[in-house]
């Protein structure tokens, strides 16, 4: 099943889609959610009757609109799946051997042993399709294509082979990075949480439909050229670990998004850089979950 956030003439509404592939409003089918984060808050009750009403078909199909493309006004534009997070997203950094090679001159983790966790401020969530703005402070910007984990229920000490009870499903997100900002200040907080840092989609892919979150082919495009193409399967330290090791002493709440590090080929990684730019059409594909294109500017 896909989950979807659309909007049609003002209004932000739940949506999702079976294994047909047609989309249906969730209030069609009897699924009364506000939004996405409800919908995870009340999951238990609403996930048999969601997917009864996707099997039977009998609620309100929908189309929808191409992302980087135009659209008639029967199509509904679609949004981040979780346009606003409950709290910030967690992030976890250098994640992937090639990454940590490629910014080794600039930030040497070449002997970590244990996992790099930071936060993400995201006021509101960037769309598919979405603009990423340009901010006159900054020089240097980048791309990091990272698949991402939404919890469906509260992870508190849970061990990692009890992980996959906790996992609603699966995202394409791009940690948009302001390096100047970043290495400024030291800590990755700022130069990682300007606001439109953090587009995501094009939707949820439920915990049933991807078996192994950690065989996932993950590549990412710049105005068409590959910058960064590799799989989950080379993640340092993998979901299943990072959700453990975090809910020991912290509560991981429903609607948590996790993003899971990038691997190599970011622009901070290629001698000289190559930062994005005005028009830059930034392209992050994840296997089995989509694609996530945004247009800088």
């Amino acid at each position: 099943m896909k989950l979807y956030t659309v909007k049609k003439n003002g209004a932000e509404l739940v949506a999702a889609a079976g294994g047909d592939g047609k989309v249906y409003l969730a209030g069609s089918l009897g699924i009364e959610a506000g939004d996405v984060n409800d919908l995870i808050r009340h999951w238990d009750a609403y996930e048999a009757p969601l997917r009864q009403g996707l099997k039977e078909g009998r609620g309100e199909e929908i189309r929808l609109a191409d992302p980087m493309g135009t659209k008639d006004a029967e199509d509904y534009r679609i949004l981040a799946p979780i346009p606003v997070p409950c709290q910030d997203v967690i992030c976890l950094g250098v994640n992937y051997h090639d990454h940590i090679k490629e910014t080794v001159n600039v930030l040497d983790f070449t002997k970590k042993k244990d996992a790099v966790y930071f936060s993400k401020r995201v006021n509101r969530s960037n769309d598919p399709g979405g603009r990423i703005p340009l901010y006159d402070f900054v020089d240097s910007l980048d791309y990091e294509v990272e698949l991402g984990v939404i919890l469906k229920k509260d992870a508190f000490q849970v061990k990692a082979e009890q992980v996959k009870d906790y996992i609603l499903g699966y995202t394409v997100i791009n940690d948009v990075s302001a390096r100047n900002v970043q290495m400024k200040h030291q800590q990755w907080y700022l130069g990682k949480s300007l606001d439109g840092y953090l587009p995501m989609g094009p939707c949820i892919v439920t915990a049933d439909e991807i078996p192994d979150a950690g065989k996932l082919e993950i590549s990412c495009y710049v105005n068409g050229e590959k910058r960064q193409s590799s799989n989950t399967a080379y993640m340092i330290t993998t979901v299943e670990e990072a959700i453990a090791e975090l809910s020991q002493g912290m509560t991981l709440k429903a609607g948590t998004v996790i993003a899971t590090g990038t691997p190599g080929g970011v622009a901070m990684g290629m001698q000289p850089p190559v930062w994005l730019k005005k028009g830059d059409r930034v392209r992050c594909e994840i296997e089995k979950i989509g694609v996530l294109e945004n247009i800088i500017g």
